[in-house]
């Protein structure tokens, strides 16, 4: 009886078992990572610009205060006694108080550790959270004029603009998450609403 020919996945021909296995310690390796991740913190925080992952932010963070100094706004405060191993380290509570996306960052440049990194290209293309628009609760498609998100976005017309309705246009790749918008919505809650990014 002829034998059937050799399964090229599993005798491993043309790399196919070696690239099996790397995958597949890949995913497992980041399991792993994940559920320790959500076992440290169980709460997930919005940091400061430039944070690196968190496991390892809070391994790297000093919680010295570096930045909460130089906040201009105030924006970073630090996470309660109740915040088990990241209790003492920066967050942002964009929800009370936004960030005005310093154009140098200087929270990042503050921390001496290397917890907060300044992004490479700074504002373009990071994000500390994503925004999404509610067009049931925005007064302009209800036919008032507006505009206030508009007027307040640090970054411009590269992350919201006004269509030729009238109606708020956001846009992913430029916005940043800082939360400004969300603030000054003139609606109850807010049309706006900021989504945690998770890096």
């Amino acid at each position: 009886m002829a034998r059937p020919p050799p399964n090229k996945f599993i005798t491993g021909e043309d790399g196919s078992r070696r690239e099996f296995f790397g995958e597949t310690l890949g995913q497992i390796a980041r399991g792993i990572a994940e559920h320790a991740e959500k076992r440290v913190v169980p709460v997930k925080y919005t940091r400061p610009p430039g944070a690196i992952d968190e496991i390892s932010f809070l391994a790297t963070c000093t919680r010295c205060d570096a930045c909460i100094d130089v906040c201009p706004v105030d924006a970073i405060v630090r996470v309660p006694r109740s915040g088990g191993l990241a209790v003492g380290t920066p967050i942002l509570r964009l929800e009370i108080q936004p960030c005005i996306a310093c154009a140098d960052i200087p929270c990042a440049q503050a921390c001496q550790p290397l917890a907060l990194v300044t992004p490479p290209e700074l504002w373009k293309g990071y994000r500390l959270a994503r925004l999404v628009l509610d067009p049931d609760r925005c007064i302009t498609f209800d036919g008032t004029e507006c505009g206030v998100c508009v007027t307040v976005c640090p970054i411009g017309e590269e992350a919201i603009v006004l269509d030729d309705g009238g109606h708020p246009v956001l846009k992913a790749e430029g916005c940043v998450g800082c939360g400004e918008c969300v603030k000054v919505c003139v609606t109850k809650p807010s049309s706006l609403k900021l989504i945690r990014e998770d890096r």
